[in-house]
């Protein structure tokens, strides 16, 4: 118990301060405010509240309070908003990345602010939608209700708070996994896919000197894009054992699952909240170069040399 407490307060942690700092870079770098950086902080936002709400109301489950059914209902909840958000946030980066390079031209008038701020609430309402769908009824009330009125009791039942014991496997499986996961998944692998193969075949044109420009356009976009993959392949790689788990869970009751890997299971789909981060920071330099800013004017001791907030190289009109 204490080993997962303090795994999960560490990940909290890194989570909650990488992921504002992430939030932070974009307010002050005006080169950091096209359509992709704006679902970047829609989904640091939701990284943000994993660290802050979900790993506290997980270690809460862990422990297993008594609590009435819709009280455990409405702490399993949260998570499955979050996730479903993250998911969303990521295909719009996805086909943000594709609009940007099948129709350069044209990307400015179609991907406008106000077409961005729209996409990123739809996101997070029908994330709230889905994630809410236990609590409109898709749960396992009746089976507790029904073992609760055999020990013949009243009432709401109260239960010991676990997460299988209110939210049904059936709709983790068929309509979050089935449904909300895995077929955005697939199709952002796709996307992706497309993109790097439009990059690829205009940068193995045959260009002329005066044809530096979108040589060098492609060239940034193929970079940029290769981070986002990575952001996408780690959620994946984050979230499927745990799917899997749930799977296993449905379709075969008797099957032993061991109880540390569960335990893996979770600590990396809270883990994938704190990886984004530390990927920006790593891999696309606008991003790193904003986060020093940052430290040497708000943490360090003395100041610094002011860093150049937008590289030439990665000026995100070139």
């Amino acid at each position: 118990m204490a080993a997962y407490i303090g795994i999960e307060v560490l990940i909290a942690l890194v989570s909650v301060p990488g992921n504002v700092l992430v939030i932070w870079a974009v307010k002050v770098n005006q080169a950091l405010r096209d359509a992709t950086f704006c679902f970047i902080v829609s989904l640091a936002v939701a990284d943000v509240a994993v660290g802050a709400l979900v790993i506290p109301l997980a270690i809460l489950i862990n422990i297993g309070p008594q609590t009435y059914f819709h009280t455990c209902l409405m702490v399993a909840c949260p998570v499955l908003i979050l996730t479903q958000s993250s998911i969303l946030a990521l295909l719009a980066i996805a086909v943000d990345r594709y609009l940007r390079v099948k129709i350069p031209l044209r990307y400015k008038t179609v991907v406008t602010p106000r077409r961005a701020a729209v996409a990123i609430a739809g996101c997070w309402i029908l994330s709230f939608v889905v994630g809410l769908t236990p609590m409109f009824g898709w749960n396992n009330l009746n089976a507790v209700e029904r073992a609760w009125a055999a020990n013949g009791s009243v009432g709401e039942p109260v239960i010991k708070c676990e997460f299988e014991k209110v939210i049904s496997m059936e709709y983790m499986v068929y309509f979050n996994f089935f449904v909300w996961v895995l077929p955005p998944l697939l199709l952002m692998v796709l996307i992706y896919l497309e993109v790097f193969y439009l990059i690829r075949k205009q940068l193995n044109k045959k260009v002329s000197a005066s044809s530096g420009d979108p040589q060098k356009y492609y060239g940034k976009e193929l970079k940029i894009a290769k981070s986002l993959a990575l952001i996408l392949f780690l959620f994946a790689l984050s979230w499927l054992p745990l799917h899997i788990f749930n799977c296993i869970t449905l379709f075969c009751p008797s099957c032993h699952k061991p109880t540390i890997l569960i335990y893996i299971a979770i600590f990396l789909t809270h883990g994938n909240s704190a990886m984004n981060p530390i990927v920006y920071a790593f891999r696309i330099q606008k991003f790193r170069v904003t986060f020093l800013k940052i430290w040497n004017n708000h943490f360090r001791c003395q100041p610094a040399p002011a860093v150049d907030e937008d590289p030439p190289e990665e000026r995100p009109d070139d």
